[in-house]
């Protein structure tokens, strides 16, 4: 039976991690975040976020921005119009052009270059907020799409951080925060930074108007696999994942994820040795796959197998501690019941 699902826009809660900017590194960075306010056709106003990629360009979602009446940028209660455009409507990345613009611009960092569990936290305006507001996770995923890779990651972010910046742990831009899926463990997706050089190169558009659909916004079929298994994953629906990951296996054969959908599906209808199979597929195209790991060790934790968890134990504890203990406490509760 069909059914539509809405991945939310982000037009306007935080994960712990190590590693994070203080306050004065965040008070920095913010310098360079911009809130994006929009005149509604209904009258009313509309805000996003924006990331200053140069002197002369603020980088922001398109969905922010399309078919309204105009756009500004605002930063310490000063107002800058912009002078011209450059949009993707597709890809949902507009860079709004201004005189040169008293703000740093921030160093780029191609979504190629990045790995899996690296620390991460994202900058942006979320609703009501007035100075940026931070949230802190890992990277989780990178999805081939258009040429370069959408950034996964669970830091996540709310209603008008739309357009902000997620950042690595140098304070590199590694990607525009932009769409979400629905469900309570959301999974929360950036635009490369590779689209802004791209785009900064392409002509000017004379007009706001436009009736193209960003990517996340198709109808389910035409969306990318990477957000198709989100839902039954989500709910458990392992048979509709199992299908999907398989069409997407023959899509893109070394994909991580790929294989790891279908291992987490398999696991789900108890074909253990299948799961083990697939999920090792991932955890070789991927040393650094930890959800690949951790479902490997519930396997090997269903099938009492130790020298598997042992051989686990290791390699989860250098991306997380916790986890890693976890692992331990399932090691020694196997071999207790011996």
């Amino acid at each position: 039976m069909h059914r539509s699902i809405l991945f939310l826009a982000l037009m306007g809660c935080a994960q712990m991690v190590a590693a994070r900017p203080n306050f004065a590194d965040t008070l920095n960075l913010g310098h360079s975040i911009v809130m994006v306010t929009t005149e509604l056709p209904s009258g009313d106003n509309g805000r996003g976020s924006g990331v200053v990629v140069s002197k002369e360009y603020v980088a922001t979602n398109c969905h922010v921005i399309a078919n309204t009446n105009g756009a500004n940028i605002a930063k310490f209660r000063d107002g800058y119009r912009p002078i011209a455009i450059k949009a993707n409507w597709r890809r949902d990345l507009c860079l709004l052009k201004f005189d040169p613009l008293p703000f740093t611009p921030l160093p780029m960092r191609d979504s190629s270059t990045l790995q899996y569990e690296e620390e991460v936290f994202s900058l942006g305006f979320p609703a009501g907020a007035n100075v940026p507001q931070p949230s802190y996770g890992n990277i989780k995923g990178k999805y081939m799409y258009d040429g370069s890779l959408i950034v996964r990651s669970d830091a996540s972010f709310a209603m008008g951080s739309s357009g902000g910046a997620l950042f690595d742990e140098h304070f590199n831009l590694i990607g525009i925060t932009t769409f979400k899926s629905p469900g309570h463990d959301g999974f929360f997706y950036s635009l490369p930074v590779e689209w802004i050089k791209e785009l900064m190169e392409a002509p000017e558009v004379y007009s706001l108007k436009t009736q193209e659909v960003p990517f996340w916004a198709l109808p389910l079929e035409q969306r990318p696999y990477f957000m198709q298994v989100v839902i039954p994953f989500q709910n458990k629906e392992w048979g509709t994942l199992k299908g999907i990951a398989n069409q997407w296996i023959v899509q893109e054969p070394n994909s991580v994820d790929a294989w790891y959908f279908l291992g987490v599906a398999e696991e789900g209808t108890g074909e253990l040795e299948l799961a083990k199979l697939h999920l090792n597929k991932a955890y070789q195209l991927n040393r650094r796959d930890l959800d690949a790991m951790l479902a490997l060790s519930r396997v090997a934790f269903a099938q009492k197998d130790v020298m598997a968890l042992e051989s686990l134990e290791a390699p989860v504890k250098d991306l997380n501690q916790d986890e890693g203990e976890n692992i331990a406490l399932k090691i020694k509760q196997l071999k207790l019941g011996s």
